[in-house]
């Protein structure tokens, strides 16, 4: 027999989205419950950029400080290299928010913290080792999820059931949604190397014909995406792991006595880039935010970010509602998806637009030199500029701030 839990506010997945949702419904004063699957948050190749929206909710909770004394880096600014031509393409200084930079932490780090914080209130729980397979639904009003743990089926009943458990979303395939892709023309190999005393400090885009390789600054090592056409990793592997090597020492000389690290294909992790969004994000009972909703390209490292704004939305405008222990109506969790939608969509444009002007541009460049692109040579003219895609990458377009 299942176990059977009431609670206010259920959510499936504890991921940033999730566990933010948790914190900011529990502080409000909701009974909440989140359910992880995994028996910890220890993953590599999660999203790790933490951008000033992020950080000025940090700050809208009393956290900043506390957060920022965690283990990270710090970027100024972005750059793209062209051969020997470095062009900084976002300056953060400029935003008109307390966190002028973006800040690069292990995703484990950053949700064990939110955990943390989120335990301190007696009406929030974490369940780990719970993978929710199902829902609870009744005369066509979702009731709650069922889950498989450790101790056996689980089975919590909540006014409202949030899904936010990744662009695979179990919650959202059990809902009957389907989500409308709209392409991605790459997808991107992570792997690690080591980072030495002297190396550069900025995270760094490097561009060559064919070549796209982004190096994130993680202390002592450098978190590393290999960008490769659509399905391109089979070719990829038949070719050798030599010919990966040879590639990052080209676009990195610096790095030619460390790329032997990547002894064979284990070291490589695939990153499936998908770009996709539902039509509807709510069901009565249900809302889905974050990689449910909407899954993004890893352009711009915004994802993380955008999941965290829908968090925050969801929990401004529904948090009064649950605290009184009442449902939601279908016009609130439509008033959550109007909030987000637009932003949402903004974003996805704008990446679906780099990723075929800019990146589909360099992969098909084979043999040939590839000089910046003209646009790009604005911002070496007019530095100004850069603070325009630093305030589309480090806030979005439509910033949320931490009501409840």
């Amino acid at each position: 027999m299942a176990q059977i839990i009431e609670t206010s506010c259920v959510v499936a997945g504890g991921g940033p989205a999730g566990m933010m949702a948790g914190l900011l419904l529990a502080r409000a004063g909701v009974d909440t419950i989140v359910l992880e699957k995994h028996a910890d948050f220890l993953r590599d190749f999660r999203g790790d950029t933490i951008h000033p929206s992020t950080l000025q909710a940090m700050d809208d909770l009393g956290l900043y400080d506390r957060f920022l004394a965690l283990p990270h880096q710090e970027a100024t600014i972005l750059s793209a290299q062209f051969g020997d031509e470095s062009i900084a393409i976002a300056d953060f200084s400029h935003l008109p928010t307390r966190a002028k930079f973006i800040a690069f932490m292990p995703q484990w780090d950053f949700l064990d913290f939110i955990a943390r914080e989120a335990q301190n209130y007696p009406n929030f729980r974490l369940i780990m080792h719970a993978d929710v397979d199902d829902l609870v639904i009744a005369d066509g009003v979702v009731k709650g999820v069922k889950a498989q743990t450790l101790q056996g089926p689980l089975e919590i009943r909540a006014a409202l059931t949030i899904g936010a458990d990744g662009r695979r979303s179990s919650v959202r395939e059990k809902a009957g949604f389907t989500p409308t892709d709209i392409g991605a023309p790459m997808d991107v190999l992570w792997f690690k190397l080591t980072r030495r005393t002297g190396d550069t400090s900025e995270p760094l885009g490097r561009i060559a014909a064919g070549k796209f390789l982004v190096m994130i600054n993680r202390g002592d090592q450098w978190q590393c995406g290999y960008v490769i056409p659509k399905g391109g990793f089979d070719v990829l592997k038949a070719q050798g792991i030599d010919v990966l090597r040879s590639s990052v020492a080209q676009l990195a000389p610096f790095m030619a006595d460390r790329v032997a690290e990547l002894a064979d294909w284990t070291h490589v992790s695939l990153l499936t880039v998908t770009v996709n969004r539902l039509a509807l994000w709510h069901r009565p009972g249900l809302l889905c935010i974050g990689d449910s909703a909407h899954a993004m390209s890893p352009v711009g490292g915004v994802g993380i970010n955008l999941a965290i704004q829908d968090a925050i939305a969801a929990a401004n405008i529904l948090a009064p509602t649950l605290a009184r222990k009442e449902t939601p109506s279908t016009a609130m969790l439509a008033e959550v998806q109007h909030r987000r939608e637009l932003a949402v969509k903004l974003m996805q444009a704008l990446q679906v637009f780099i990723q075929k002007r800019v990146i589909s541009n360099v992969l098909a460049a084979q043999d040939r030199p590839l000089p910046p692109p003209w646009p790009m040579r604005l911002f070496q003219y007019f530095p100004w500029l850069r603070r325009i895609p630093a305030r589309v990458i480090g806030l979005g377009f439509r910033p949320e701030r931490v009501r409840v």
